[in-house]
């Protein structure tokens, strides 16, 4: 079950401004992962469905991260259909963000108050999120899709989308402040976080360093 509902989900993303989204098929690398996110003061965050076992491994770093990391919003990400949904729904996921829009999907996240953000790639695709419930929608690939500046166009005859891209974002001032005062909701950021040498060096402070940067860099830009 749930431990946040989907209006502090929707909330904490907006507060925290930046969703690492991380996979790895081992709990342990992934604990430590979390707590490097949790010291730099991320909130929420996204543990993506893209491996064998992967609901196995998520069981496991969510009854971790309640334990050590209790603030922490844990969803899942990458999931495409409503069985999958309701299986890691039942194993404690706060939020569920997919690539694609699924009815079936946010049906089962209605029904359980779990929020959901829909991969969207159009104003028509984003309005039929809108109808099906979703609060904070994803626009992916981000970058591909048309970058901030879709963001703005969107944004236009339609100023109370809530906005999350993935794909296209990194932790440095000059592309955080693109998205931003295009007008994002928040931002999701994978590899650009986690960074494939770091995780092998397993500087973990590194990670920690890096999201309070990006973090205080999000807090400059909305104050400006």
């Amino acid at each position: 079950m749930a431990r946040f509902t989907r209006i502090e989900v929707a909330l904490k993303m907006k507060e925290t401004g930046i969703v690492p989204v991380f996979y790895n098929g081992d709990p342990d690398l992934c604990k430590k992962v979390i707590k490097a996110c949790y010291d730099g003061g991320i909130r929420v965050f996204e543990f993506t469905n893209r491996g064998d076992f992967a609901s196995l491994v998520f069981a496991e770093v969510n009854k971790w991260a309640i334990a050590e990391c209790p603030e922490m919003i844990m969803g899942v990400g990458s999931i495409i259909d409503a069985g999958t949904a309701s299986m890691f729904i039942a194993l404690g996921a706060n939020f569920i963000v997919s690539p694609l829009i699924d009815e079936g999907m946010a049906s089962v996240c209605n029904k359980r108050k779990v929020a959901w953000s829909p991969g969207c790639g159009s104003v028509t695709e984003i309005g039929r999120a809108h109808e099906l419930g979703a609060e904070v929608v994803k626009i992916f690939p981000g970058q591909q899709v048309g970058g901030p500046e879709f963001v703005k166009a969107v944004l236009g005859p339609m100023p109370w989308t809530s906005i999350m891209p993935t794909g296209g974002v990194s932790p440095d001032e000059e592309n955080l402040s693109k998205w931003l005062k295009a007008g994002v909701h928040c931002v999701g950021m994978g590899s650009q976080l986690f960074p494939d040498e770091v995780l092998k060096k397993g500087d973990f402070g590194y990670i920690a360093e890096k999201c309070r940067t990006a973090l205080s860099v999000v807090r400059k830009i909305r104050n400006q």
